[in-house]
């Protein structure tokens, strides 16, 4: 008989039929839905004015799909001239889907890693690119493309919030049980919600009990700089993260108290 395996949660913003619950189903693991963010719609006027000058960019960048559902929305392909970049390989498979072509993908799926490339073509000076963000984007990407000599317009294309419709008592009787196998993290938003829902003695007490998986770097550098030992997806994707999330649910706690 096979062992039954405590539920991973989810911190990103999904429904029970999400892609990453889909994913963590798919490897036999029970799955608690805690939406610590949600994603809305931005106020449109910036992101529109800019795409509708979209053929005076030289790239556009995207660092999510929530990015890439808000600008093909209104621009179905990128105009002539135009080439596109995206920062993990789960970011530009939406990009194809979409029917876009993706022009680069950083070896390391974060934002230094996309600055990385852009200086390794030696030609980032004087590009003109834009980027469709998130409200929260960390400044890391637009000012190390500036420091390359590009000229970054950086317009919000949707706005990450709190996730209200959390049920923080029933989060805390999970952690009161030990009924929580793992606790995926997507985003730095993520961790800094969950949280400030949980409050930070809950929020310690869960990942001193179920391992923290982190889909990244920089949102594995959230939880340590709260002093916790995430383990990073094997790769940058939901499916790594799911695989990886298996694999720390079977291995048990991994996390450590602040």
């Amino acid at each position: 008989m096979k062992p039954v395996l405590k539920p991973v949660v989810v911190t990103r913003a999904e429904e029970r039929d999400g892609p990453l619950s889909t994913e963590l189903k798919s490897l036999g693991l029970p799955v608690l839905i805690w939406a610590a963010v949600r994603v809305l719609p931005a106020d449109t006027a910036q992101l529109e004015d800019a795409l509708h000058r979209a053929g005076s960019f030289d790239w556009i960048v995207f660092t999510s799909r929530h990015g890439v559902a808000a600008v093909t929305a209104r621009l179905p392909a990128p105009p002539a001239g135009m080439r596109t970049a995206a920062v993990g390989r789960a970011t530009a498979a939406v990009l194809k889907q979409h029917g876009w072509p993706v022009d680069l993908v950083p070896a390391e799926p974060n934002a230094a890693g996309l600055v990385a490339a852009f200086a390794a073509s030696g030609t980032a000076s004087g590009l003109r690119i834009l980027y469709p963000a998130s409200s929260r984007a960390l400044p890391a990407l637009a000012a190390g493309l500036t420091h390359l000599g590009a000229e970054v317009t950086t317009v919000e294309a949707y706005r990450t919030v709190s996730g209200t419709e959390l049920d923080v008592a029933d989060c805390r009787s999970c952690i009161a049980r030990n009924a929580v196998g793992a606790v995926t993290f997507a985003s730095p938003s993520a961790v800094t919600e969950l949280e400030s829902a949980l409050g930070k003695e809950d929020f310690a007490r869960l990942l001193s009990l179920a391992p923290a998986v982190a889909i990244g770097p920089t949102t594995a550098r959230a939880l340590t700089e709260r002093g916790y030992t995430p383990t990073l997806a094997e790769s940058a994707t939901l499916r790594g993260l799911a695989l990886t999330s298996l694999h720390a649910v079977r291995a048990g706690p991994a996390s450590r108290y602040p």
